[in-house]
């Protein structure tokens, strides 16, 4: 393959949630500098995800991880893209044989944050927490089975301002994607030794 030009760029696909993009933007950096290739000959191409789309169910309940992966896995096939951008931890063990994994970047801060309170155990009485995630809710009810959970999904600002406003007492986030929205100041984070991250976050 020649080098990429502004004419003739490498399609880089992405979800097109803020999270997302920021990824994007960190990858086509990585992927330039590895390359020599002027920035803007890697275009980013954003493409909305059915997981971004369906909101008031779990995942499990309406296709799992694929709902984040499945348009970008058709636009890679059909070759309107030359690659996407995942978070790991949201691709499925079994891929379409025409796919690879091609790189990994190194691994961010892999902890989950607590929102809404200093501690697990400083969460009020009955606490409602907000959670998409089995993990999440598991360990949480195992060290505070008094707390209700309930189904929590959105996107990282979604959440906030759903915390924000009230919805619930408490929720988690991923501290790499914090992170990478320059919001590593919020929360609590939780010791990965003592709450257990998702594989691959």
């Amino acid at each position: 393959m020649a080098d990429p030009t502004p004419d003739n760029p490498f399609r880089l696909g992405t979800r097109r949630s803020p999270l997302a993009m920021a990824q994007a933007v960190e990858t086509r950096g990585r992927l330039c500098a590895a390359h020599g290739w002027a920035e803007n000959a890697v275009e980013l191409v954003p493409v909305t995800a059915s997981g971004d789309k369906i909101q008031d169910r779990a995942l499990a309940e309406i296709g799992g991880k694929a709902l984040w992966t499945r348009e970008l896995d058709h636009w890679l096939i059909e070759g309107r893209i030359d690659a996407a951008v995942h978070s790991l931890k949201d691709v499925e063990t079994l891929r379409p044989e025409a796919i690879v994994i091609a790189a990994v970047l190194p691994r961010a801060d892999k902890a989950d944050v607590l929102l809404g309170a200093l501690s697990i155990m400083a969460l009020p009485q009955g606490a409602t927490v907000g959670t998409s995630a089995p993990r999440r809710a598991a360990q949480l009810l195992n060290a505070r089975p008094d707390c209700k959970v309930v189904l929590f999904r959105g996107n990282v600002a979604t959440r906030m301002a759903k915390l924000a406003a009230g919805e619930v007492d408490a929720t988690f986030l991923a501290a790499a994607g914090l992170d990478r929205l320059g919001e590593s100041g919020v929360g609590t984070r939780l010791d990965p030794e003592e709450w257990l991250p998702a594989p691959s976050q």
